[in-house]
């Protein structure tokens, strides 16, 4: 497991053990939105406020990754859909294990939907790449998301805690995940899973939530977050990623990051 240890120290800050993620993979699942008409651009901004990584499909690395700048972790995803897809929580694999490591990714990353209809195949691609992953060496991310008939509430914490540990299980290093809205039923989803949790962000909202949500993951748990509306199309997405920092690697507060948002600190 060499070759993990190896790639997951590009990810992970190895004194926190916490990291900073940044997805980037919006372009396939809603097109060229705000934030990332520009990937090099903004790929160098979430670098240079701290972020250990971003995620991104093969667009990323041949037109957005290490052009310039500061150095960051590549995380590279490796399944899909779109938005006017007859069946967007349907994810397929668009690339694999070995195309990634030639791409010279760090990580590589793929979606899950558990309880969504086609959720039995996209159970079988996780379970396939973690076992590619393992020969390789590659660290596996897996987004894990309660989508589907049976699942009341996105955010219950019995389905995220389900959702966690079935990627745990089936090998992965990581699993980004939904916050459950507090600290005490986020500890139900980190403790019921042996491998780090990071929270996603979700749809664009204040950014004084935000750094509400971290806080209260973090308190619960969580190994970091995997925020990518909130940071990539804030005003200043450097700023905001180090406000993130200041909670994640830090252990400030969320007011105190709130603060240096608005310039107070």
């Amino acid at each position: 497991m060499m070759g993990k240890q190896i790639r997951l120290e590009r990810i992970i800050n190895r004194n926190t053990k916490r990291t900073i993620i940044v997805p980037m993979d919006h372009g396939v699942t809603l097109g060229p939105i705000e934030g990332l008409i520009d990937m090099g651009k903004t790929v160098d901004q979430v670098a240079e406020g701290g972020a250990n990584a971003v995620v991104g499909h093969l667009g990323l690395a041949l037109h957005g990754h290490r052009m310039h700048g500061r150095d960051i972790g590549l995380i590279l995803h490796l399944s899909a859909s779109t938005s006017v897809g007859p069946d967007p929580n349907k994810k397929v694999l668009v690339n694999k294990v070995t195309h990634a490591l030639k791409m010279g990714a760090d990580a590589v990353s793929i979606h899950v939907n558990i309880g969504a209809e086609s959720e039995a195949s996209m159970l079988e691609d996780l379970g396939n790449v973690a076992i590619s992953c393992m020969e390789w060496g590659m660290p596996l991310l897996a987004m894990m998301y309660p989508r589907g008939r049976k699942i009341d509430k996105e955010n219950s914490p019995e389905h995220v805690a389900l959702a966690a540990r079935v990627a745990a299980e089936l090998g992965a290093d990581m699993v980004k995940t939904v916050y459950t809205g507090d600290p005490d039923s986020f500890r139900t989803v980190t403790r019921g899973c042996p491998v780090p949790v990071v929270i996603a962000g979700g749809s664009k909202k204040g950014t004084g939530a935000t750094m509400k949500e971290i806080e209260g993951a973090i308190e619960g748990g969580a190994a970091g977050i995997s925020i990518g509306r909130n940071a990539f199309q804030f005003s200043n997405p450097a700023k905001f990623v180090a406000a993130a920092s200041h909670i994640v690697h830090h252990n400030g507060t969320a007011d105190e990051a709130i603060a240096m948002l608005e310039g107070n600190k």
